[in-house]
């Protein structure tokens, strides 16, 4: 019996299911806040938990070709791999927050706002080579 054994699954037929995942994950990722309906947003949740995670656990070039099998930006791979992967290096899920933001005004479903938590500030690599150049020219007190 399956009591109780539910799966997050979008209505739409699967090859465009996917791609509606695909789509979704890949706008999180670059502007790290969306809006959409309540049940789309439970079901990319875990697909962002998983990329990170991802980026996190596996050398850098097998995370890459994970990560690139969902997302569809090469811009979005880069986020995963050089911010987020450090953002989130202290937590292991829940990367998500979902907001109620009302019903959507055409057939009254639930939106929510799903956007990416705040995690630690890590400088850029290129702000970390700036301050290591600094600090070697700077001079010296003897």
């Amino acid at each position: 019996m399956r009591h109780q054994n539910s799966r997050l699954r979008l209505k739409q037929k699967p090859a465009h299911a996917r791609m509606l995942k695909r789509n979704l994950v890949t706008s999180l990722l670059l502007y790290e806040s969306i809006r959409t309906t309540k049940k789309r947003a439970k079901v990319i949740q875990p697909i962002i938990d998983k990329l990170v995670l991802v980026a996190k656990k596996k050398p850098a070039h097998l995370a890459i070709r994970t990560i690139n099998r969902t997302v569809t930006d090469k811009n979005a791979s880069k986020k995963v791999m050089e911010v987020l992967k450090y953002r989130y290096e202290d937590r292991s899920s829940g990367l998500t927050r979902m907001v109620p933001a009302g019903a959507r005004k055409g057939d009254n479903a639930e939106l929510v706002d799903l956007s990416l938590l705040e995690g630690k500030d890590v400088p850029a690599p290129e702000e970390k080579l700036k301050v290591a150049t600094k600090k070697e020219k700077a001079p010296k007190k003897s």
